[in-house]
């Protein structure tokens, strides 16, 4: 058979001693599904998520070699947009923007934002206000009612307790221009900060966590058939259980999670 494929006798059991071993591209997924494995929210990684990870494992590959095995095991997931609520009150004065666009931040809780969201469950709306710490990205007030009155955005403010000239931004909704709101700011030491009138880019990275939040938890479930309490406790523990403390994120260094990082510029400044 050698003679007639023209071949050496050599060269074709050097060819069929290596039909049994995984190549790099095999090698490389079987990294890729581990990493995947390791927490049951991990499905969501892309491709940068994922370089990453392997970074933080000693693995350096290209983004074009993860895309290609990763297309070619079935892990790559189309992107879904969210559709927020978020609708701004044009009847009140507009304010100066603190921030004006820079969610950036050197010291922990010293500049936070905050916004409010709806999921359709089954016995009705519920509304999700987070407070999120520009610093790290970390969420460090949750509350989750099924109303968005002033009383919800209220009690998320009153979990952070006293904040002397720390900066809240929010957009200019009814129940971040109310005067119990205001009164709680006050309270706290806590100095307001409003978006433009219709710009939703002024608060864009809360809204960039409430497409993550959908995304890759929300909008992967059946919500419209379970009960309010049911995706409480699905949003508090992506949250609080995975997205503060295991998710890698792209805002801090090495792709550090929000608390991992905080507990480590502590540490360093200590």
């Amino acid at each position: 058979m050698c003679k007639v494929l023209k071949i050496s006798e050599s060269g074709y059991y050097r060819w069929l001693k290596n039909q049994s071993k995984q190549t790099a591209r095999e090698l490389l997924t079987v990294k890729i599904k581990e990493i995947i494995s390791e927490h049951p929210d991990n499905d969501n990684y892309g491709i940068e998520r994922i370089q990453t990870a392997l970074h933080l494992k000693g693995i350096y590959v290209s983004r074009r070699t993860i895309y290609r095995a990763m297309s070619e095991s079935g892990l790559l997931h189309k992107c879904r947009r969210p559709h927020g609520i978020t609708k701004a009150t044009t009847e009140i004065q507009e304010k100066e923007n603190l921030i004006k666009r820079d969610f950036s931040s050197d010291r922990p809780q010293t500049k936070l934002l905050t916004d409010i969201t709806e999921v359709q469950c089954a016995d009705g709306k519920l509304y999700i206000s987070p407070i999120m710490d520009c610093f790290n990205g970390e969420i460090i007030a949750l509350e989750m009612r099924e109303n968005m009155k002033k009383e919800l955005c209220v009690d998320t403010v009153k979990q952070l307790g006293k904040l002397n000239n720390c900066i809240l931004h929010s957009d200019r909704g009814s129940q971040y221009t109310s005067d119990a709101f205001r009164k709680e700011l006050k309270k706290q030491g806590i100095v307001q900060s409003l978006s433009g009138t219709g710009r939703c880019y002024d608060n864009a990275r809360m809204e960039s966590f409430f497409a993550t939040l959908k995304k890759e938890k929300l909008y992967r479930i059946p919500t419209y058939r379970m009960t309010r309490e049911e995706v409480k406790t699905i949003v508090f523990r992506y949250i609080f259980g995975y997205y503060n403390t295991r998710r890698i994120t792209s805002f801090n260094p090495g792709g550090l999670p929000p608390v991992a990082y905080r507990k480590l510029v502590c540490k360093l400044a200590a």
